[in-house]
């Protein structure tokens, strides 16, 4: 009986993996390409799209100025709240904490600190 040969021959598989990295490579391309375009994408919604300055008059130029005050000051607002909210949660959270552990009954002991009787 002749053997037979097996379906993988080293020819096939050096093949197949050039083709699956050629195929990886150009997935990741195309991975590049959409998260960039994304992040214009998302750039252009929050920060809107750039204004003309060079060949704008002294009135548009103030127009624009004004408009981008106007956006910073709200930002700057939101901001504030937000901070306001994160640390309110914070405290929050710390105080269920401490109602956990006062439930439990176990407290942590605070580690001692060798002090010399001298």
């Amino acid at each position: 009986m002749a053997k037979k040969k097996g379906f993988m021959t080293p020819e096939r598989k050096k093949k197949l993996r050039t083709l699956l990295r050629k195929k990886a490579a150009e997935e990741l391309k195309k991975e590049q390409e959409r998260k960039a375009e994304e992040r214009l994408r998302v750039i252009a919604e929050r920060c809107g799209t750039k204004a003309d300055l060079d060949n704008a008059s002294t009135d548009e130029l103030k127009k624009i100025c004004q408009q981008y005050f106007d956006k910073w000051y709200g930002l700057e607002g939101e901001m504030f709240f937000l901070q306001r909210e994160v640390i309110l949660r914070d405290l929050q959270i710390n105080e269920l904490t401490i109602s956990v552990s006062d439930m439990k009954g176990k407290f942590i002991k605070p580690t001692l600190k060798k002090v010399s009787k001298y």
